[in-house]
């Protein structure tokens, strides 16, 4: 995917997730999410720890080639295990705990996104970068599954503080392409008849689907990502 058309949704969608949490109450840091046993605070920490390995990985020295596409990145292996799980939720729950306040922690995910930001910016197209796990990805490429993070839980955050969605339309769409197998994927949505909102909730496990819908979604060539 084109590296510009990735780092502008990343950068849009992580500035409408900032601006929403400015608006979050002491009460409602402590609200449950879907994403149990995270809290609003702990999921919003957790997006920014998985945004903030991104500068690490532009110091370090760039692999020769890429070798793992952002599908391939969400394969089901040790990553989604329950021990890095475990290890995953507990990272979070301990920078939100790290905060001083709920104001405070949404300060820090504003200026660490902003950070990320322009680091992407002023890369070149094709760039390559390792990921914690050893994989070798296109910066545009990792940066998509950062996109996805915010978008989704993103979506997450807006349904534990009642808020209707802030989606953005740029992030919306790239990882609608990401599911869907690329541009054709407005015409494969037509087919199944939903809404793109609705199908990313679907395709994410946020809003059930059933068995037919899954199997229609796979005629269509759909991908179906391990998500912890």
């Amino acid at each position: 995917m084109d590296q510009g058309r990735v780092v502008d949704a990343f950068r849009i969608e992580a500035g409408q997730l900032a601006r929403a949490m400015t608006g979050v109450s002491a009460a409602e840091w402590h609200l449950p999410t879907r994403c149990t046993p995270w809290t609003v605070s702990d999921l919003l920490a957790h997006v920014r720890v998985v945004i903030a390995w991104l500068p690490g990985m532009l110091a370090a020295p760039a692999p020769i080639r890429a070798e793992v596409s952002a599908v391939e990145y969400y394969r089901p292996d040790d990553r989604f295990a329950p021990d890095a799980n475990a290890a995953r939720i507990a990272l979070a729950q301990d920078h939100a705990a790290d905060q001083l306040s709920g104001a405070a922690l949404a300060e820090d995910f504003n200026t660490t996104w902003q950070q990320v930001d322009q680091l992407c910016q002023a890369e070149p197209e094709g760039r390559v970068v390792r990921t914690r796990h050893g994989d070798p990805m296109l910066l545009s490429e990792f940066l998509l599954t950062r996109v996805v993070e915010v978008a989704v839980h993103g979506l997450d955050l807006a349904d534990a503080l009642g808020r209707e969605p802030w989606l953005t339309p740029q992030a919306a769409d790239v990882v609608q392409d990401l599911l869907l197998g690329g541009p054709d994927g407005a015409a494969a949505l037509g087919k199944l008849g939903w809404g793109q909102l609705r199908f990313l909730r679907k395709a994410t496990g946020r809003e059930p689907i059933t068995k037919e819908e899954a199997l229609e979604v796979d005629r269509l060539d759909g991908r179906w990502l391990t998500l912890g």
